[in-house]
Formats: structure tokens, sequence, C-alpha cells
């Protein structure tokens, strides 16, 4: 079974040693990131592909939405070991237009486990619901609140006890916000990177 993709694994590695022999080698060695990617679990995001980096080169985790509950042990286990350990300097919360999971958080529509995990979505829609009912249309509304959940994620990776204990011992690291375009591949810089723990009050 799956024969198909076991085929395009074994090109793709031929593919890297052939233009790098060493590759997987030096990846057997160690990992040494510089980025920490938090976002949508989309099969249309790949993380390492949009950015062009290598494996290696990318500390990855991917969730319904992107978000960054402080409640949560498995992001917070990530982003424990991206800081502590792997000393990443940059942390990218990465969301997308026409997310599904923003979408779905303010649908009305009954969905079971998942809606529990989408609950910090429809705070941020009630606590931006007169901005984004003054959008002209559903689309805009959406778009918009993928930007807003993007800030409010950037937010709680900020003011995070692993983010703070780093900048209190000097540590360089900076907390991003980027949205992600299907539909033409590029990304958005939303302007809300926080390198210390005063840039968090530009935050809305």
């Amino acid at each position: 079974m799956l024969d198909h993709l076991k085929a395009k694994n074994r090109a793709w590695a031929e593919g890297k040693v052939a233009t790098d022999s060493d590759f997987f080698k030096r990846l057997e060695r160690q990992q040494t990131p510089e980025y920490l990617w938090i976002g949508c679990a989309d099969s249309r995001v790949p993380a390492n592909e949009i950015v062009g980096l290598d494996p290696g080169e990318l500390f990855v985790h991917r969730n319904v939405a992107n978000l960054a509950p402080p409640q949560d042990a498995n992001y917070l286990s990530v982003l424990q070991f991206a800081v502590e350990v792997l000393r990443v300097k940059h942390i990218l919360v990465v969301g997308h237009y026409g997310c599904g999971g923003v979408a779905a958080a303010v649908d009305n529509q009954r969905r079971g486990l998942v809606d529990h995990w989408l609950h910090p979505i429809r705070e941020v829609w009630h606590d931006y619901r007169q901005e984004l009912e003054a959008l002209p249309n559903e689309h805009a509304r959406l778009n918009r609140l993928c930007e807003l959940n993007v800030i409010r994620q950037v937010r709680n990776v900020a003011t995070d006890v692993f983010v703070q204990e780093a900048w209190a011992r000097g540590q360089e690291l900076h907390v991003h916000g980027w949205v992600y375009a299907i539909a033409d591949g590029l990304v958005q810089d939303l302007d809300v990177t926080i390198s210390q723990p005063e840039d968090i009050k530009r935050l809305r």
C-alpha cells in the first residue's frame, strides 16, 4: 500500500544526495534551526516549502487554526524545547486566509470536540465584533479574523513564561505574526513583531 508515496520518498532522498552528498549525515548529527513555525495543520500550507527551507532549518508545530493556547501541553512542550534547547531566534505564528478552522469557529455549526479547541477564536470575534461587522462582506470579515487570530496568538506566545524567561536571561528571541495567502503563495507580515516584554503593549 502507498507505494507511490514510498517511491516519491526514494526519489526525494536520492535527489537530496545527488546535490549534497553529506545532507543526511549533517541532519543525523544535529538540528540547529533558527526558527519555530506555529502554523495551521491545513494541507495547503507546507511550512518548509513556503519559506524555502530544508529539513533541519525549521522547527514546526501545527494544529487546527494555528493556535497557541496557554493550556495546551503539546504546544507548550514544543515551545519550551524550541526556546530552551534549540534556542531558536525567531518564532513565526503563521495563519492563512481561507482557514477552515477560523470559519468553523464562527459559523454556528456544531462539530463536537473541535468546537472546544476553536473557542479562543470565538473570543477574538467577540472582542473585535464591532470592527468585523463593519466590513463589507463575510469574506473580508473572515480574512480579518484570520489576522486578528494571529495577533492574539503572538500575544499568547510572547506572554508565555518560557519566552519571558528567555528575555530575562538576555536570549535573543523575536515573535512574529504572518498570514499566508493560498491564492498567490505569499506571506504578509502583520508588523506585530515582539522582541522584548515592553513590545507587548503595542498589541491590541
